[in-house]
């Protein structure tokens, strides 16, 4: 016996899809495509280092709550696509943590040659 909680497609025998579950481990997937494609074309890396950082952020603010509400959604739907939301929320913190990295670099970068051109006076 089916409870009354259930969605009306599940009651039916009819499948489910766990979607936040997969827009977070897409859009993480997407993000760490971004850290291989850093290594990848280290040129273009260089030139639009800012664009690759913007975006890795951006997807790891939408695999962090997708993955969330994709864990929630797995519950009620007898743990399907569980595990997949629970990637997705781990590679979006992974995410963020090389953004804030990079930020740091950037900001060291910029320190350092200030102390050098500022010495060479």
């Amino acid at each position: 016996m089916m409870d009354n909680n259930a969605p009306a497609t599940a009651r039916r025998g009819g499948s489910v899809r766990n979607t936040p579950a997969r827009v977070s481990i897409w859009s993480a997937a997407l993000g760490v495509a971004l850290i291989v494609a850093i290594f990848a074309t280290p040129m273009f890396w260089l030139m639009y280092g800012q664009y690759y950082t913007f975006a890795m952020f951006m997807f790891g603010v939408v695999a962090i709550p997708a993955g969330h509400l994709g864990r929630r959604r797995g519950k009620r739907l007898d743990g399907r696509d569980r595990g997949l939301a629970l990637v997705g929320i781990l590679a979006g913190w992974l995410l963020l943590l090389v953004v804030a990295l990079l930020v740091l670099a950037y900001g060291g970068l910029i320190i350092g040659q200030a102390f050098l051109f500022g010495s060479a006076r």
